[in-house]
């Protein structure tokens, strides 16, 4: 039996943000499974249905179909539904580059908050070593932005004057630890473009129930780790 709408296993301010503002955009009908995984086992049992990594997003089609990986979910959905411009085609000249970037970020950016969210992962409890593994994902993650900075002439967007996926997915995962005032440093012209995402009026209601803004946030890098 086909499902009428798409699922997504998320949770507030995560991974899943940005493939629910791409639905949103999309206006496509989605519900919410709340798992934030890093919360325990229950939450992780929740995903694990679903993804035997217990990792969110995952994202359950309405064809009955899982798909898992952020980046893999937000270039199917935008390749999918191509009247809404948010990928560029396949014969584009921009194709290459947003392949490039929508890969980089996860590889390179994403994935080192598996450590930096929880260091005893790989250095177990001594406090140092876990402070020592947060302040070095940290420049990492900067140095990342600050390359990637490097590489691109943005527009009104990250690849030119159309807002992509990939504008959704660097706004939200700018906002992680070290936040965006380290970011805003390393990459000033990305910057314009991510707080141009922030403001777009078809998400402001979507991002203050999903990831909201509060006074000061931005600033909060100073101290964040």
């Amino acid at each position: 039996m086909v499902n009428a709408a798409y699922t997504i296993y998320g949770a507030l301010g995560s991974g899943s943000v940005p493939v629910e503002a791409t639905l949103t955009l999309l206006g496509q009908p989605y519900a919410v499974i709340e798992a934030p995984t890093w919360e325990g086992e229950a939450e992780q049992a929740k995903v694990a249905v679903i993804n035997p990594l217990k990792q969110i997003p995952a994202l359950l089609t309405p064809a009955g179909e899982t798909i898992t990986e952020s980046a893999a979910i937000l270039i199917w959905l935008a390749d999918r539904h191509p009247e809404a411009g948010l990928s560029p085609a396949l014969d584009a000249p921009e194709r290459a580059q947003f392949l490039r970037w929508m890969t980089f970020i996860p590889a390179s950016i994403y994935s080192l908050f598996w450590v930096r969210d929880d260091p005893s992962r790989l250095v177990g409890d001594d406090p140092e070593m876990q402070a020592r593994v947060k302040a070095a994902t940290a420049e990492r993650i900067l140095d990342c932005w600050a390359m990637m900075e490097r590489q691109l002439e943005p527009g009104r967007y990250l690849l030119g004057d159309q807002m992509t996926v990939l504008d959704l997915y660097v706004a939200v995962v700018s906002r992680w630890g070290p936040r965006r005032v380290r970011f805003y440093e390393a990459a000033p012209r990305m910057a314009e473009v991510v707080q141009r995402v922030d403001a777009d009026p078809r998400l402001a209601a979507f991002w203050a129930e999903r990831f909201p803004f509060f006074d000061g946030w931005e600033r909060l890098g100073q101290q964040a780790g």
